[in-house]
């Protein structure tokens, strides 16, 4: 595990087509709709905010949901084993 100072220094330090997905409730494309590869990135906010607007912003293409009914919200811990296991189990 190696924690990163800012997202801007993780993306300097991996390969220019380094794949990032960034977790939103502000998008209707599904998790288990992308085909997850071995060095993709899954970028989570915080669990009270979420990532930042900008953030999202520029990577529109790139954002995923967690389809929810009847439920508000997720905890961080719950979304991020939810398309984790998803990711993990694609690559068999």
């Amino acid at each position: 595990m190696h924690l990163w100072k800012s997202f801007d220094d993780l993306q300097r330090a991996q390969q220019p087509d380094a794949r990032y997905f960034f977790l939103t409730t502000k998008t209707t494309r599904a998790y288990y709709n992308v085909k997850f590869q071995r060095d993709d990135f899954l970028v989570f906010g915080r669990e009270t905010k979420g990532l930042p607007e900008t953030l999202l912003a520029g990577n529109i293409d790139k954002c995923i949901a967690i389809p929810m009914c009847g439920t508000r919200s997720l905890n961080l811990a719950t979304a991020v084993a939810i398309v984790l296991f998803e990711a993990v189990r694609q690559q068999g």
